[in-house]
């Protein structure tokens, strides 16, 4: 019988498979040879050295430089006053948009580093370096003894050394230094350098690190200077070898001040259906140069918008049934401060219909300069989405197009699909329940330093990262019932491949655990196998949520079935090879936790990334390291999944099926503490 089903199963398999190999892109020839054409890599590189001359920190005015230029670009482009603006959010280190505190506004015109003994010297200055200033300093002049402090990020640092008066050097990270050597331990000032694998390799480069303080720490703020290895390491050796060095720092404006995010909204109304909208999002926001990091996102939606409209304009292109936002932000405290004004800002699970949205987060590397890779980050399990398959399938149209540019480099695609990471916009859209995948590159060796210019942004990238996006949210946006139906096949292929490797996975697990593990280890896997199917099923229906026509709707109900039969013959096999193991026919396994509690959301968008520790005791704060150690993308998704409905049980099922039982230890006590300090309440 084992042997029938597999042979059934396997049939289904290739059936699906013979489709998808024999099927050609899901974007027709002559609309992704209309977007080559029109899109365009070389002038996504002249907004990039154009955006990069502004020193653009969030709530600055260079940042509302850099903002006006891309409102002016859209101008340019025909979009009227109407369909493209500047909304302005309160940015003063008080005001707080759910659990973010916004950050404070900031300006400063002069900065010196300059050593005063044992001999004089220049070190560095702004605002030829830009980065040589901490982020969110103050205006001071202080001249001071330099005090070697280590890493200068932990209180074993200051002890036996006298601060108090002084000015620090250090390697840790600006905000993080401040925080202890000026606030707690009375120092003057802090100087700062790069530390790492990458600064010894780039000697000369600067690291970006900002105060980022605290509304409490606001009036009592200074300032600090970043250094390059090579300058902190010639600080540090003559102090080390017994040396009294002098500094005189200096930094001349307003420093913080209240001021304001701008975020600038772009719209393409939709013919049919303009209440169903895709966002297209980069941050504008980050110091001067800071070309890939993001530039050249914030240049490649530029011209995405600059494209669209063209060719619907001249109907070149059908208009589009569906609408398109584009969005440039300072990253997550903007983004925050515009979802929180906007609460119709929300997927289709909390009623509106906002259906997907890309997140062009450094889209134009060098990647013969840099070495790096195109990565296309899927959603997460919290929010299935058809938008994956997708935009893998116009990854792969790419990489069949030779696209070159007069300017540009002779690499080829490099690219990757990989599962769900956060660390930029998309993680406030995904919040929302708007399916959200990032286009990113890395690794990038320049990330966040001086190095990051335009001259290792490549017009190429920009234009297949162009592409990509902009045949995706096209082809969406207008999805006629053959396409519908060609896209369930594609994905039923891919889902197939994705639940059997969900297979290997469990079982995986029951053959590498302990023999007297293997009871609950088991448990363990037929829930990886439960939870990517279900995965699998309902983001296979959301296809539905572009065209639901009948024979779409039909389709999706096969393969939704395909994968129920799949899951159960992986499920037999699984519990099979444990109960081989135990040497009997069958393997009890015992059920997990029964834990009927509801947790219930009290704010929007993720939570703010100190929480909940900023917000307990000292004492809980110790209990709660031992209590849990969650990743960043674990907590993330543990707030995803409280929706009012899933009881802590029902969670951890979720969490088991997307990162395993061992990642997840402790779960239910950091719910506990978000309880704690009252962002989520028990139903």
């Amino acid at each position: 019988m084992r042997i029938f089903r597999l042979v059934v199963f396997i049939s289904l398999i290739l059936s699906v498979r013979s489709f998808s190999q024999t099927s050609y892109n899901l974007l027709d020839a002559k609309t992704r040879d209309l977007l080559r054409e029109a899109l365009s890599g070389e002038l996504a590189k002249e907004h990039v050295i154009q955006i990069t001359r502004h020193h653009r920190i969030q709530g600055s005015r260079g940042y509302r430089d850099a903002a006006q230029y891309v409102l002016q670009q859209l101008r340019a482009y025909g979009y009227l006053e109407n369909d493209a603006y500047i909304e302005s959010y309160k940015s003063d280190g008080r005001v707080t948009y759910q659990t973010w505190q916004s950050p404070s506004g900031w300006d400063i015109s002069w900065g010196e580093l300059r050593m005063i003994e044992p001999y004089e010297e220049r070190i560095v200055g702004y605002p030829e370096i830009a980065m040589s200033v901490i982020t969110y300093s103050n205006p001071g002049d202080v001249m001071a003894e330099l005090v070697w402090v280590g890493s200068g990020t932990s209180d074993n640092d200051y002890k036996g050394k006298d601060v108090v008066g002084k000015i620090v050097l250090a390697t840790g990270y600006g905000g993080a230094v401040h925080r202890l050597a000026v606030l707690k331990y009375g120092a003057k000032a802090v100087v700062c350098y790069l530390d790492d694998e990458r600064a010894k390799d780039h000697p000369d480069m600067l690291q970006y690190t900002g105060m980022w303080p605290r509304t409490e720490e606001l009036e009592r703020v200074t300032f600090g200077f970043n250094l390059s290895h090579r300058q902190g390491e010639k600080l540090r050796n003559l102090i080390v070898a017994g040396k009294k060095v002098v500094v005189r720092a200096q930094v001349k404006g307003i420093g913080l001040e209240p001021y304001f995010m701008d975020i600038v909204v772009a719209h393409l109304r939709g013919s049919e259906k303009p209440e169903e909208e895709f966002v297209l999002s980069a941050h504008l926001d980050h110091p001067k140069e800071s070309a890939n990091d993001n530039a050249s996102g914030s240049a490649a939606i530029l011209d995405i918008a600059r494209t669209l409209k063209e060719l619907t304009d001249s109907g070149r292109l059908p208009r589009l049934k569906r609408s398109i936002q584009f969005v440039w932000v300072p990253e997550w405290n903007g983004t925050m401060a515009y979802v929180d004004a906007h609460p119709e800002l929300v997927g289709p699970a909390l009623g509106r219909k906002f259906l997907g949205n890309l997140n062009l987060d450094m889209v134009g590397e060098n990647e013969e300069l840099l070495h790096s890779k195109l990565i296309l980050t899927r959603t997460p399990n919290s929010i299935p989405s058809i938008l994956n398959d997708v935009v893998e399938n116009m990854a792969q149209m790419v990489d069949g197009m030779n696209i070159r540019t007069p300017r540009g480099s002779l690499s080829e695609l490099n690219y990757r699909v990989t599962p769900y990471s956060g660390g930029s916009d998309h993680m406030m859209f995904i919040d929302r329940k708007i399916p959200g995948v990032m286009f990113v590159h890395g690794p990038d060796y320049t990330h966040h330093t001086s190095e990051d210019t335009p001259d290792k942004v490549d017009p190429v990238e920009l234009e297949r990262s162009e592409v990509i996006a902009a045949g995706t949210v096209f082809f969406l946006a207008n999805l006629e019932p053959n396409q519908a139906l060609d896209l369930v096949y594609l994905a039923a292929a891919s889902s197939t491949q994705r639940i059997g490797e969900a297979g290997r996975r469990a079982l995986q697990i029951v053959l590498n655990s302990p023999f007297d593990q293997i009871p609950p280890k088991t448990g363990e896997a037929l829930i990886v196998i439960e939870e990517n199917t279900r995965l699998e099923k309902e983001g296979l229906a959301t296809t539905m949520w572009f065209n639901d026509e009948e024979q779409v709707r039909r389709a999706v109900e096969v393969f939704q079935k395909q994968a129920d039969v799949h899951a159960r013959v992986l499920a037999d096999e699984v519990k099979q090879s444990a109960a081989s193991r135990l040497g009997k026919k069958s393997v009890a396994v015992p059920s997990g936790i029964v834990d009927k509690r509801v947790p219930v959301r009290l704010t929007r968008g993720p939570l703010d990334f100190g929480l909940p520790e900023s917000k307990l005791s000292e004492a809980e704060r110790a209990s709660s390291s031992s209590r849990y150690r969650l990743s960043g993308d674990v907590r993330f998704e543990i707030v995803n999944f409280i929706d009012g409905k899933r009881t802590i049980a029902e969670i951890e099922r979720a969490l088991i099926g997307e990162f395993g039982r061992d990642a997840i230890v402790g779960f239910d006590r950091y719910i506990e503490d978000v309880v704690k300090v009252g962002v989520v309440r028990w139903k």
